[in-house]
């Protein structure tokens, strides 16, 4: 798994993968801010096969979380982490500044924290536990919607102080939404750091970038040595657009397929093939919609637990660099965080 996260990071490095990619993204992907995505997320499930990669996040929440499954006694609201790991968090948010600056600065005076109504999001309080680290470091951290960011060619503003680095758990990864205007035209001026941002978004995390990624004639014709096209082929389920395809062969095969709107993130608008019906398959649009590969996830019977949970690996990382790997246990389509027995556990590896 690991190799796989530094291969990917590497490939969206390549000129030609990149030259590639720019003539289908939106063109506010096309613009590079010369720097890369904080919490990456690389979500696998385990099967007989080996490991295969499901999911690419650019926003990937969690990760303190994940590490509180290791010292459930710990508490989000005052606790200080651990100085390696806060260490690992602080330097990648670093690294962004400095690319962003050309080695000019270390460390952002400001950090602005943003997501759509962020305190009534499920992960609020990792937000917060991430503006105490920032505060720690020295930096003036605030918590915002962007409807409260006052954007524009200057920069960006929060109630008159300017902001130098958003950290964004926003959702509209290309900012196509009417409350990212502002931020869109100081991002696109290189008057504020974004991380993560359109550009790495399209680069890795953009679900069609996997028809690529499982593709060994595509690989090779980019100029991918044999040895990482056939780990590729063996870590990444076989994904395609549903417009390239034969309706009729799809819907036969659907048993052995998952069907995921390549627009959307998480589990929204997911469907199991063995579950979809014929009226539902029917309204898919296929230009939006991506057939992969069934990897179901692996199954953990948790302590005390008389029901096993269905179990997939985060990867958390900072370009090449892994941050941490974590579990999450769930029953269902996703974790939910409130079914007894699941959500985050700590992986030990021996």
């Amino acid at each position: 798994m690991i190799r796989v996260v530094r291969e990917l990071h590497a490939l969206s490095a390549l000129p030609a993968y990149r030259n590639l990619l720019m003539r289908a993204v939106p063109e506010i992907a096309r613009f590079d801010p010369g720097h890369n995505a904080v919490m990456m997320g690389y979500d696998f499930h385990l099967t007989p096969e080996g490991p295969k990669l499901i999911e690419v996040n650019t926003n990937a929440g969690g990760g303190i979380l994940a590490y509180l499954s290791h010292v459930p006694d710990a508490d989000i609201a005052s606790d200080r982490l651990p100085q390696r790991l806060e260490a690992s968090l602080l330097d990648s948010f670093s690294e962004e500044m400095l690319r962003f600056s050309g080695g000019k600065t270390q460390r952002p005076r400001t950090i602005a924290i943003i997501d759509e109504k962020p305190e009534e999001q499920f992960l609020h309080s990792e937000m917060q536990a991430f503006a105490r680290l920032f505060d720690q470091w020295g930096c003036e951290t605030r918590i915002v919607d962007p409807q409260g960011l006052e954007g524009g060619a200057q920069g960006v503003f929060v109630n008159g102080c300017k902001i130098d680095l958003i950290y964004n758990r926003h959702c509209d990864f290309y900012l196509e939404s009417a409350g990212m205007q502002g931020l869109k035209t100081a991002y696109l001026a290189r008057k504020v750091c974004l991380t993560p941002n359109p550009f790495t978004y399209a680069l890795l995390a953009d679900k069609r970038r996997m028809i690529l990624w499982s593709d060994p004639e595509a690989l090779a014709g980019i100029g991918l040595a044999q040895p990482t096209i056939d780990l590729l082929r063996s870590a990444i389920p076989r994904s395609r657009l549903l417009a390239g395809m034969n309706p009729e062969e799809v819907w036969a095969e659907r048993k052995d397929l998952v069907f995921k709107p390549v627009s959307r993130f998480g589990s929204r608008g997911v469907f199991l093939g063995r579950k979809i019906s014929k009226s539902r398959f029917a309204t898919l649009p296929p230009e939006e919609t991506l057939v992969q590969r069934l990897a179901p996830p692996s199954l953990t019977p948790p302590d005390n637990q008389s029901i096993s949970f269905k179990t997939d690996l985060r990867l958390y990382a900072y370009r090449h660099k892994i941050l941490g790997v974590a579990a999450r246990l769930y029953q269902g389509q996703v974790t939910n965080m409130s079914t007894e027995g699941g959500g985050f556990a700590p992986v030990r590896i021996t």
